[in-house]
Protein backbone atom coordinates (compact mmCIF):
# COMPACT_ATOMS: atom_id res chain seq x y z
CA UNK A 1 0.00 0.00 0.00
CA UNK A 2 0.94 3.62 -0.07
CA UNK A 3 1.19 5.03 3.64
CA UNK A 4 1.31 8.77 4.70
CA UNK A 5 2.03 9.63 8.20
CA UNK A 6 0.73 13.06 8.82
CA UNK A 7 3.12 14.24 10.95
CA UNK A 8 5.23 17.62 12.09
CA UNK A 9 7.75 15.27 14.02
CA UNK A 10 9.85 13.31 11.55
CA UNK A 11 12.73 12.89 14.00
CA UNK A 12 10.45 11.96 16.51
CA UNK A 13 10.84 8.52 17.93
CA UNK A 14 7.19 6.98 17.26
CA UNK A 15 7.26 8.95 13.74
CA UNK A 16 10.98 6.97 12.45
CA UNK A 17 9.38 3.87 14.21
CA UNK A 18 6.13 3.65 11.73
CA UNK A 19 8.47 4.67 9.25
CA UNK A 20 10.30 2.16 9.41
CA UNK A 21 7.46 -0.96 10.20
CA UNK A 22 5.92 0.14 6.82
CA UNK A 23 9.08 -0.13 5.05
CA UNK A 24 10.05 -3.11 6.34
CA UNK A 25 6.94 -4.39 4.85
CA UNK A 26 7.39 -3.42 1.60
CA UNK A 27 5.19 -0.32 1.53
CA UNK A 28 5.85 2.78 -0.09
CA UNK A 29 5.66 5.47 2.79
CA UNK A 30 5.73 9.46 3.47
CA UNK A 31 5.74 11.42 6.35
CA UNK A 32 4.10 14.60 5.59
CA UNK A 33 3.61 18.06 7.62
CA UNK A 34 0.37 18.24 8.24
CA UNK A 35 0.54 22.42 7.84
CA UNK A 36 1.75 22.08 4.29
CA UNK A 37 -1.70 20.81 2.99
CA UNK A 38 -4.10 22.93 1.57
CA UNK A 39 -7.72 22.17 1.36
CA UNK A 40 -9.08 22.12 -2.32
CA UNK A 41 -12.85 22.57 -2.26
CA UNK A 42 -12.99 24.83 -5.73
CA UNK A 43 -12.98 21.74 -8.45
CA UNK A 44 -16.14 19.06 -8.43
CA UNK A 45 -14.26 16.48 -6.31
CA UNK A 46 -12.62 16.66 -3.05
CA UNK A 47 -8.77 17.07 -3.25
CA UNK A 48 -6.05 17.92 -1.39
CA UNK A 49 -2.51 20.24 -2.27
CA UNK A 50 0.57 19.81 -0.29
CA UNK A 51 3.12 22.54 -0.57
CA UNK A 52 0.96 24.35 -3.36
CA UNK A 53 0.81 20.93 -5.74
CA UNK A 54 -1.81 18.41 -6.35
CA UNK A 55 -1.55 15.54 -4.28
CA UNK A 56 -0.57 11.85 -5.39
CA UNK A 57 -3.24 9.14 -4.52
CA UNK A 58 -2.71 7.47 -1.25
CA UNK A 59 -4.31 4.02 -0.12
CA UNK A 60 -3.98 5.21 3.80
CA UNK A 61 -3.37 7.16 6.04
CA UNK A 62 -1.58 7.50 10.09
CA UNK A 63 -2.94 10.88 11.44
CA UNK A 64 -0.61 11.99 14.12
CA UNK A 65 -2.03 14.93 15.44
CA UNK A 66 -0.52 17.48 17.71
CA UNK A 67 -3.06 19.21 20.09
CA UNK A 68 -1.83 22.93 19.28
CA UNK A 69 -2.90 21.48 15.23
CA UNK A 70 -6.13 20.19 16.06
CA UNK A 71 -8.49 21.86 13.70
CA UNK A 72 -6.39 22.25 11.02
CA UNK A 73 -5.35 18.80 11.57
CA UNK A 74 -8.55 16.86 11.42
CA UNK A 75 -9.90 19.40 8.66
CA UNK A 76 -7.18 17.43 6.43
CA UNK A 77 -8.10 14.20 7.64
CA UNK A 78 -11.55 15.04 7.18
CA UNK A 79 -10.72 15.73 3.91
CA UNK A 80 -8.96 13.09 3.17
CA UNK A 81 -12.03 10.94 4.97
CA UNK A 82 -14.09 12.36 1.37
CA UNK A 83 -11.31 11.07 -0.34
CA UNK A 84 -12.20 7.82 0.10
CA UNK A 85 -8.52 7.38 1.63
CA UNK A 86 -8.67 5.06 4.74
CA UNK A 87 -7.69 6.29 8.35
CA UNK A 88 -7.47 3.96 11.47
CA UNK A 89 -8.43 7.25 13.33
CA UNK A 90 -11.17 9.71 12.08
CA UNK A 91 -11.83 13.38 12.33
CA UNK A 92 -14.34 13.13 14.71
CA UNK A 93 -12.54 10.39 17.01
CA UNK A 94 -9.62 12.46 17.37
CA UNK A 95 -11.61 15.77 18.06
CA UNK A 96 -13.38 13.62 20.47
CA UNK A 97 -10.59 12.21 22.37
CA UNK A 98 -8.81 15.36 22.55
CA UNK A 99 -11.83 16.95 24.47
CA UNK A 100 -11.93 15.67 27.58
CA UNK A 101 -15.46 17.07 28.46
CA UNK A 102 -16.47 15.50 25.44
CA UNK A 103 -14.88 12.22 25.52
CA UNK A 104 -16.42 11.79 29.16
CA UNK A 105 -19.77 12.78 27.82
CA UNK A 106 -19.60 9.95 25.18
CA UNK A 107 -18.38 7.26 27.43
CA UNK A 108 -20.59 8.17 29.98
CA UNK A 109 -23.11 7.40 27.75
CA UNK A 110 -21.98 3.97 26.84
CA UNK A 111 -21.36 2.48 30.63
CA UNK A 112 -17.43 2.83 30.60
CA UNK A 113 -16.73 3.54 33.80
CA UNK A 114 -14.84 6.74 35.31
CA UNK A 115 -14.14 8.58 38.00
CA UNK A 116 -16.66 10.27 39.65
CA UNK A 117 -16.64 13.58 37.28
CA UNK A 118 -18.87 16.99 37.23
CA UNK A 119 -18.26 20.06 34.99
CA UNK A 120 -19.65 23.63 36.66
CA UNK A 121 -18.89 27.34 35.01
CA UNK A 122 -20.95 29.16 37.82
CA UNK A 123 -18.31 29.93 40.85
CA UNK A 124 -21.41 29.35 43.41
CA UNK A 125 -21.55 25.46 42.15
CA UNK A 126 -17.64 24.70 42.52
CA UNK A 127 -18.31 23.57 46.23
CA UNK A 128 -21.61 21.26 45.68
CA UNK A 129 -19.26 20.04 42.73
CA UNK A 130 -16.80 18.91 44.66
CA UNK A 131 -18.77 17.49 47.08
CA UNK A 132 -20.58 15.33 44.21
CA UNK A 133 -17.43 13.60 43.49
CA UNK A 134 -16.74 12.56 47.23
CA UNK A 135 -15.01 15.86 48.46
CA UNK A 136 -11.24 16.14 49.02
CA UNK A 137 -8.39 15.84 47.47
CA UNK A 138 -9.78 16.24 44.15
CA UNK A 139 -8.23 16.06 40.75
CA UNK A 140 -8.73 19.51 38.58
CA UNK A 141 -8.06 18.97 35.23
CA UNK A 142 -7.55 21.67 32.07
CA UNK A 143 -10.10 20.42 28.77
CA UNK A 144 -7.37 20.63 26.75
CA UNK A 145 -4.04 19.74 28.71
CA UNK A 146 -1.90 16.85 27.53
CA UNK A 147 1.09 14.85 28.66
CA UNK A 148 -0.06 15.47 32.25
CA UNK A 149 0.00 18.86 32.01
CA UNK A 150 -2.61 21.04 33.58
CA UNK A 151 -3.92 18.16 35.74
CA UNK A 152 -3.68 19.58 39.59
CA UNK A 153 -4.14 17.41 42.78
CA UNK A 154 -5.85 19.86 45.45
CA UNK A 155 -5.20 18.76 48.56
CA UNK A 156 -8.19 20.23 50.43
CA UNK A 157 -11.52 21.87 49.58
CA UNK A 158 -10.31 25.19 50.15
CA UNK A 159 -7.47 24.75 47.67
CA UNK A 160 -9.48 23.18 44.97
CA UNK A 161 -11.96 25.66 45.30
CA UNK A 162 -8.94 28.60 44.87
CA UNK A 163 -7.09 26.75 42.10
CA UNK A 164 -11.06 26.40 39.86
CA UNK A 165 -11.52 30.51 40.80
CA UNK A 166 -7.84 30.59 38.89
CA UNK A 167 -8.52 29.01 36.55
CA UNK A 168 -12.26 30.07 35.45
CA UNK A 169 -11.05 33.62 35.95
CA UNK A 170 -7.91 33.05 33.03
CA UNK A 171 -11.20 31.49 31.46
CA UNK A 172 -9.99 27.91 31.12
CA UNK A 173 -12.43 25.45 31.27
CA UNK A 174 -11.49 22.52 33.96
CA UNK A 175 -13.26 19.45 35.09
CA UNK A 176 -13.30 18.22 38.70
CA UNK A 177 -12.82 14.59 39.14
CA UNK A 178 -12.29 12.19 41.99
CA UNK A 179 -9.11 11.24 43.58
CA UNK A 180 -8.74 7.42 43.05
CA UNK A 181 -6.77 6.82 46.50
CA UNK A 182 -5.79 3.03 45.52
CA UNK A 183 -4.12 4.04 42.40
CA UNK A 184 -2.00 7.17 43.80
CA UNK A 185 0.50 7.75 41.46
CA UNK A 186 0.27 4.34 38.85
CA UNK A 187 -2.25 3.97 36.01
CA UNK A 188 -2.11 1.37 32.90
CA UNK A 189 -1.86 2.51 29.39
CA UNK A 190 -3.20 -0.02 26.95
CA UNK A 191 -2.54 0.31 23.14
CA UNK A 192 -5.32 -0.47 20.97
CA UNK A 193 -5.07 -1.56 18.06
CA UNK A 194 -8.01 -2.61 16.06
CA UNK A 195 -10.27 -5.02 17.98
CA UNK A 196 -7.45 -5.87 20.29
CA UNK A 197 -4.60 -4.82 23.26
CA UNK A 198 -1.72 -5.51 21.32
CA UNK A 199 1.00 -3.53 24.33
CA UNK A 200 0.38 -2.78 28.10
CA UNK A 201 2.41 -1.08 30.51
CA UNK A 202 2.19 0.36 34.09
CA UNK A 203 2.99 3.53 34.73
CA UNK A 204 4.45 4.65 37.99
CA UNK A 205 5.40 8.33 39.12
CA UNK A 206 8.35 9.34 40.85
CA UNK A 207 8.84 10.31 44.46
CA UNK A 208 5.73 12.53 45.82
CA UNK A 209 4.05 13.10 42.10
CA UNK A 210 0.84 11.51 41.70
CA UNK A 211 1.05 11.69 37.46
CA UNK A 212 2.46 9.01 36.15
CA UNK A 213 3.44 10.32 32.49
CA UNK A 214 6.57 9.39 31.40
CA UNK A 215 7.07 13.32 30.29
CA UNK A 216 6.89 13.98 33.64
CA UNK A 217 9.66 11.35 35.01
CA UNK A 218 7.41 8.32 35.57
CA UNK A 219 9.24 4.71 34.67
CA UNK A 220 7.15 2.01 32.46
CA UNK A 221 6.92 -1.92 33.09
CA UNK A 222 5.73 -4.30 30.66
CA UNK A 223 1.81 -5.80 32.16
CA UNK A 224 -0.34 -8.51 31.50
CA UNK A 225 -4.26 -7.16 31.50
CA UNK A 226 -7.11 -9.11 32.91
CA UNK A 227 -10.03 -10.08 30.03
CA UNK A 228 -11.27 -6.81 32.14
CA UNK A 229 -9.10 -4.23 31.55
CA UNK A 230 -8.75 -5.49 28.02
CA UNK A 231 -12.16 -5.18 26.83
CA UNK A 232 -12.41 -1.87 28.34
CA UNK A 233 -9.81 -0.35 26.64
CA UNK A 234 -10.93 -1.84 23.17
CA UNK A 235 -14.83 -0.18 23.59
CA UNK A 236 -12.91 2.97 25.02
CA UNK A 237 -11.50 3.50 22.58
CA UNK A 238 -14.11 2.42 19.49
CA UNK A 239 -16.79 4.39 21.10
CA UNK A 240 -14.80 7.41 20.85
CA UNK A 241 -14.17 6.50 17.26
CA UNK A 242 -10.56 5.64 16.97
CA UNK A 243 -9.14 2.35 15.60
CA UNK A 244 -5.36 3.38 16.96
CA UNK A 245 -5.46 4.50 20.16
CA UNK A 246 -3.89 4.69 23.82
CA UNK A 247 -6.45 4.29 26.40
CA UNK A 248 -5.40 5.34 29.81
CA UNK A 249 -6.70 3.31 32.84
CA UNK A 250 -6.92 3.69 36.69
CA UNK A 251 -6.43 0.33 38.70
CA UNK A 252 -9.84 1.05 40.88
CA UNK A 253 -10.65 -1.29 43.74
CA UNK A 254 -14.10 -2.72 41.63
CA UNK A 255 -12.07 -2.78 38.14
CA UNK A 256 -10.61 -0.68 35.57
CA UNK A 257 -11.71 3.16 35.23
CA UNK A 258 -10.74 4.83 31.97
CA UNK A 259 -8.97 8.41 32.46
CA UNK A 260 -8.58 9.03 28.87
CA UNK A 261 -8.42 7.96 24.91
CA UNK A 262 -5.20 9.26 23.11
CA UNK A 263 -5.42 9.43 19.52
CA UNK A 264 -1.63 9.25 18.99
CA UNK A 265 -0.06 7.52 21.46
CA UNK A 266 3.22 7.47 21.83
CA UNK A 267 5.39 4.50 21.09
CA UNK A 268 8.68 4.31 22.48
CA UNK A 269 7.72 3.79 26.38
CA UNK A 270 5.69 1.04 25.40
CA UNK A 271 7.52 -0.34 23.25
CA UNK A 272 10.83 -0.44 24.77
CA UNK A 273 8.91 -1.63 28.29
CA UNK A 274 7.13 -4.87 26.03
CA UNK A 275 9.94 -5.55 23.95
CA UNK A 276 7.19 -5.58 21.09
CA UNK A 277 6.52 -4.31 17.85
CA UNK A 278 3.76 -2.07 18.07
CA UNK A 279 4.96 -0.01 14.86
CA UNK A 280 4.93 -3.23 12.81
CA UNK A 281 1.25 -4.34 14.12
CA UNK A 282 -0.45 -0.30 13.81
CA UNK A 283 1.16 -1.20 10.06
CA UNK A 284 -0.14 -4.48 9.66
CA UNK A 285 -3.64 -3.52 10.68
CA UNK A 286 -4.14 -0.36 8.39
CA UNK A 287 -2.78 -2.28 5.30
CA UNK A 288 -5.71 -4.88 5.81
CA UNK A 289 -8.04 -1.82 6.43
CA UNK A 290 -6.93 -0.05 3.45
CA UNK A 291 -9.86 -0.76 1.22
CA UNK A 292 -12.44 -0.18 3.64
CA UNK A 293 -12.43 3.61 3.94
CA UNK A 294 -14.54 5.10 7.23
CA UNK A 295 -18.13 6.43 5.77
CA UNK A 296 -20.30 8.61 7.28
CA UNK A 297 -23.51 5.64 7.13
CA UNK A 298 -25.49 8.00 9.02
CA UNK A 299 -24.89 10.75 6.53
CA UNK A 300 -24.91 8.44 3.07
CA UNK A 301 -28.01 6.75 4.22
CA UNK A 302 -29.71 10.20 4.95
CA UNK A 303 -29.33 10.84 1.37
CA UNK A 304 -32.55 8.94 0.58
CA UNK A 305 -35.76 10.96 0.88
CA UNK A 306 -37.86 9.98 3.61
CA UNK A 307 -35.34 7.58 5.19
CA UNK A 308 -33.00 7.78 7.94
CA UNK A 309 -31.19 5.78 10.82
CA UNK A 310 -32.74 5.77 14.18
CA UNK A 311 -32.23 3.80 17.44
CA UNK A 312 -34.86 1.81 18.84
CA UNK A 313 -35.15 0.41 22.25
CA UNK A 314 -36.99 -2.83 23.00
CA UNK A 315 -38.66 -1.61 26.32
CA UNK A 316 -40.61 -3.00 29.20
CA UNK A 317 -44.18 -4.07 27.79
CA UNK A 318 -43.24 -4.38 24.16
CA UNK A 319 -44.57 -6.65 21.77
CA UNK A 320 -41.24 -7.57 20.28
CA UNK A 321 -40.16 -9.00 23.51
CA UNK A 322 -39.32 -12.62 23.31
CA UNK A 323 -39.67 -12.54 19.60
CA UNK A 324 -37.26 -12.98 16.64
CA UNK A 325 -36.33 -10.09 14.45
CA UNK A 326 -37.66 -12.42 11.84
CA UNK A 327 -41.44 -12.19 13.83
CA UNK A 328 -41.20 -8.89 15.09
CA UNK A 329 -42.47 -7.46 12.14
CA UNK A 330 -39.74 -4.99 11.44
CA UNK A 331 -39.10 -6.06 8.03
CA UNK A 332 -43.17 -5.57 7.03
CA UNK A 333 -42.59 -1.82 7.65
CA UNK A 334 -38.98 -1.69 5.93
CA UNK A 335 -37.18 -1.40 8.01
CA UNK A 336 -33.38 -2.96 8.53
CA UNK A 337 -31.83 -3.73 11.76
CA UNK A 338 -27.96 -2.66 11.49
CA UNK A 339 -26.81 -3.40 14.89
CA UNK A 340 -28.31 -4.88 18.16
CA UNK A 341 -26.58 -3.84 21.27
CA UNK A 342 -27.41 -5.58 24.12
CA UNK A 343 -25.76 -3.99 27.55
CA UNK A 344 -22.23 -3.76 26.78
CA UNK A 345 -22.05 -6.66 23.87
CA UNK A 346 -23.16 -5.16 20.28
CA UNK A 347 -24.35 -7.78 17.38
CA UNK A 348 -23.69 -6.56 14.08
CA UNK A 349 -26.21 -7.43 11.20
CA UNK A 350 -28.05 -9.82 13.69
CA UNK A 351 -29.93 -12.38 11.89
CA UNK A 352 -33.63 -13.42 11.89
CA UNK A 353 -33.51 -16.03 14.10
CA UNK A 354 -31.75 -13.52 17.05
CA UNK A 355 -34.70 -13.64 19.76
CA UNK A 356 -35.22 -9.98 21.34
CA UNK A 357 -34.92 -9.17 24.81
CA UNK A 358 -36.03 -6.10 27.27
CA UNK A 359 -33.64 -3.16 27.21
CA UNK A 360 -32.15 -4.76 23.83
CA UNK A 361 -31.46 -1.47 21.34
CA UNK A 362 -31.60 -1.25 17.84
CA UNK A 363 -29.77 0.16 15.60
CA UNK A 364 -32.31 0.60 11.84
CA UNK A 365 -32.40 2.15 8.97
CA UNK A 366 -35.70 2.76 6.92
CA UNK A 367 -38.64 4.76 6.62
CA UNK A 368 -38.94 7.33 8.93
CA UNK A 369 -42.55 7.56 9.12
CA UNK A 370 -43.08 3.80 9.69
CA UNK A 371 -40.24 3.95 12.74
CA UNK A 372 -41.59 7.21 14.38
CA UNK A 373 -44.51 4.83 16.14
CA UNK A 374 -41.40 2.75 17.52
CA UNK A 375 -40.20 5.22 19.45
CA UNK A 376 -41.32 6.57 22.44
CA UNK A 377 -43.09 10.00 22.40
CA UNK A 378 -40.23 12.43 24.15
CA UNK A 379 -42.50 15.62 23.99
CA UNK A 380 -45.85 17.10 21.42
CA UNK A 381 -44.85 18.46 18.27
CA UNK A 382 -44.37 22.37 18.02
CA UNK A 383 -47.11 24.27 17.56
CA UNK A 384 -47.11 26.80 14.84
CA UNK A 385 -45.29 29.52 14.58
CA UNK A 386 -47.54 32.73 15.14
CA UNK A 387 -47.45 35.71 13.08
CA UNK A 388 -45.08 38.64 14.54
CA UNK A 389 -47.62 40.81 16.41
CA UNK A 390 -48.42 44.32 15.40
CA UNK A 391 -46.00 45.88 18.54
CA UNK A 392 -43.30 43.17 19.12
CA UNK A 393 -41.85 45.25 21.67
CA UNK A 394 -43.98 46.40 24.97
CA UNK A 395 -42.81 49.69 25.87
CA UNK A 396 -41.91 49.03 29.72
CA UNK A 397 -44.19 50.94 32.31
CA UNK A 398 -42.36 54.11 34.13
CA UNK A 399 -44.15 54.04 37.35
CA UNK A 400 -44.16 57.87 38.70
CA UNK A 401 -43.42 57.89 42.62
CA UNK A 402 -46.23 58.40 44.76
CA UNK A 403 -46.28 62.96 45.77
CA UNK A 404 -45.67 63.67 48.93
CA UNK A 405 -48.87 63.96 50.83
CA UNK A 406 -49.47 67.90 52.52
CA UNK A 407 -49.06 67.69 56.31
Amino acid sequence: MKLAILSRSLRAYSTQRLKSAALERGHQVKVLDTLRFGIDLSTEEPDLLFRGRPLSSYDAILPRIGNSVTYFGTAVVRQFEQMDVYTPNTAAGIMNSRDKLRATQIMSRHEIDMPATVFVRNRGEVSTAIDMVGGAPVVIKLLEGTQGIGVILAPTKKVAEAIIETLHGTDQQVLIQRFVKESKGKDVRALVVGDRVVAAMRRVAQGDEFRSNVHRGGTVEKVDLSPEFEETAVRAAHIMGLRVAGVDMLEGENGPLVMEVNSSPGLEGIERATKLDVAGAIVDYIADQAGFPDIDVRQRLAVSTGYGVAEIAVNMGADMIGKTIGESGLWEKDIQVLTLHRGTKVFPNPSAEKELEENDRLLCFGKHENMRSLIPARSKRPKRVRKLPKNPIIEPVVEEAPADKEA
